[in-house]
């Protein structure tokens, strides 16, 4: 059962890798499910304060990942409307059954609410690279901490490979 439940965990350990670049999987907390599914083991040994301090860290993460853009909006010259828009267009873009969905629709949803404030093209399209820039950043930050959690999750089960292992 052990060696079932630690393959489960390494499986979420690695669609926690591929949900920082897919939005449809949120990346650190599906890493984080693996700890927790590791934490039902009888063979491995993790702490409540462990899986506590790093739920914290995966949940503030996705919190982050839907505001970080629109920072970026804000951040190169963006108005409340660019940043609406970047937040309208992350939604939109994460529904639409388009490739790229998730990257063009905060960049266009920027630039329609910097237009639709009326603003200038060139303020719109600063604007809506900052969103651009920002959605770069959030990934950045979920794959860093994803691959973190892989290796603590590859430091604990290397410290327990006799206990998981053994039959």
């Amino acid at each position: 059962m052990d060696l079932i439940l630690v393959l489960i965990a390494a499986i979420l350990m690695l669609l926690g890798l591929i949900g920082s670049f897919l939005p449809v999987i949120p990346g650190p907390l599906s890493s984080w499910a693996g700890f927790l599914t590791l934490y039902f083991s009888k063979s491995v040994e993790l702490s409540k304060t462990f899986l506590l301090i790093t739920f914290l860290v995966a949940f503030l993460i996705w919190i982050l990942d839907y505001i970080i853009p629109a920072l970026g909006t804000k951040h190169f010259g963006g108005s409340k409307y660019g940043m609406i828009g970047t937040s309208i267009g992350l939604v939109v873009g994460l529904l639409a059954p388009i490739p790229g969905g998730i990257i063009i629709g905060p960049f266009i949803g920027a630039l329609i609410g910097e237009l639709y404030h009326k603003n200038d093209t060139k303020i719109a399209l600063k604007a809506a690279f900052g969103s651009f820039i920002g959605f770069l950043g959030s990934t950045l930050i979920k794959f860093i901490t994803c691959v973190a959690y892989l290796i603590m999750f590859i430091g604990i089960i290397w410290n327990s490979r006799e206990l998981v292992f053994s039959f």
